[in-house]
């Protein structure tokens, strides 16, 4: 075998090395949010939703629907859940009446605030073994994933 091969066999194990831990990992964040909101009256899809409503403010249902991949009765039946819970309510566009909105509410991003607080304490926690550089580098590299996987 080549050098020029083994360095391809090399790169490709270390891509799917990547892979294989943001899966476990990603999974493993998943069920600790899981165990998180449990203490909540909140489900993993309410969560998602008003993390949607939090960073990127008001929303059509159809835009809602887009940004988590469901279908719009779905959502639908999501936004009706999480008015009755006085989460989220819905209000008509000041600039177009035909349109309607949904807006969070002070007790739907108080629970969102919350959990994100409690999931960032853990990480806190599991990171406390690392340095501060390596914290860093760390942050550094997955914005960076992040950033290039946004553009494609």
């Amino acid at each position: 075998m080549s050098i020029q091969e083994e360095t391809i066999l090399n790169d490709k194990k270390v891509v799917a090395d990547i892979e294989k831990s943001l899966r476990y990992i990603s999974a493993i964040i998943k069920q600790k949010g899981r165990e998180i909101l449990s203490n909540y009256t909140i489900t993993p899809p309410q969560f998602i939703a008003l993390q949607w409503l939090l960073e990127d403010g008001d929303m059509t249902i159809g835009e809602l629907s887009n940004k988590m991949y469901l279908a719009c009765s779905t959502t639908t039946d999501l936004v009706d859940r999480m008015e009755k819970n006085t989460l989220v309510m819905r209000v008509k566009d000041p600039n177009d009446r035909r349109v309607v909105r949904i807006h969070l509410l002070e007790e739907g991003e108080r629970i969102i605030e919350e959990v994100i607080k409690k999931r960032q304490d853990y990480l806190s926690d599991v990171l406390t073994d690392f340095s501060k550089e390596d914290i860093q580098l760390f942050e550094k590299y997955l914005s960076k994933l992040h950033h290039e996987m946004k553009e494609e």
